[in-house]
Parts: C-alpha cells; structure tokens; sequence
C-alpha cells in the first residue's frame, strides 16, 4: 500500500512539474511589450488630442520601443498625460513612413523645466517590408524602425 502511494504520489509531482514547465517558445502570438506604453493608431486623435507645448530632444528604437527624450514646463510631470499617435495613413515612399505625434496633456503651473523619457510600443506600426520611418511631426524629426 505505501508503495502504491509512493508511486501515484511521485507520478503527481512529475504530470503537474511537467505540466507548470511549460512555456509558449514555440507559440507565434504577441509578446508583452517591454515598453512604457503603446502606441495609438487614431486619425482622430491624431488631429484632436491635447498638444501642450513640449520640446524632444532625442528619439531612439530599442527592439520595437521607440524611447523619447523630451522636456516642458511643470512642477514635477506626474500629472501629465502622454500618448504617441499614429495618423493612421502610410506615406507611399521606400521605404514607406508613418507620421506620428506626442501629445502632452500638462495641467501643472509651475515653470521649472521637467525632462522625461518614455518608451512607446511600435510594433503595431510594421508595413509590409522590413521598415518604415517614423516621422514625428510636431519635432519635424525623422526615425528609420527596422524590423
């Protein structure tokens, strides 16, 4: 009897290891992004959202987050409310170019200068090729997004 236990016991412990092991590498679906945020894909809200003033000072791709350094006005920018905007529209060029833009909703009156950089997921923005560039258009800067 104790053998018998001994053996549907060790059988349980093997099935459930087995079974809480597994992982999704071979499953092609979406990955958690490791960025800050995703990306928008709006013509509304391309046109309509909040465009407080803000300066970018720098633009980077990592993987498929593209990070933005910028700065505005503020007390701290905890309040501050930020969404990068696809226009929705492909501009036919090679390679192709998506126009983007930062919107910055900034409820906070004071006047130190805050910097802040965050991460937007792109992924989303991929057009048939291997890249696109990324124009964002209230820094009239330019991005090539390889994939």
């Amino acid at each position: 009897m104790k053998r018998n236990f001994s053996i549907i016991l060790f059988s349980f412990v093997f099935v459930f290891g087995m079974i809480s092991n597994c992982n999704d590498d071979d499953d092609n679906s979406e990955t958690p992004s490791n960025c800050d945020q995703e990306t928008i894909l709006s013509s509304d809200e391309f046109v309509n959202a909040a465009a407080d003033p803000l300066i970018i000072e720098s633009l980077e791709i990592d993987n498929a987050c593209l990070q933005i350094s910028f700065y505005s006005s503020g007390c701290d920018g905890s309040t501050w409310d930020l969404k990068l905007i696809d226009s929705g529209a492909i501009l036919e060029s090679d390679p192709p170019q998506r126009n983007l833009r930062l919107s910055l909703l900034n409820l906070e009156l004071c006047d130190a200068v805050i910097s802040k950089t965050i991460s937007f997921d792109v992924s989303d923005l991929q057009v048939e090729g291997t890249q696109v560039y990324l124009n964002i258009v209230n820094s009239g800067d330019q991005i090539l997004y390889t994939y």
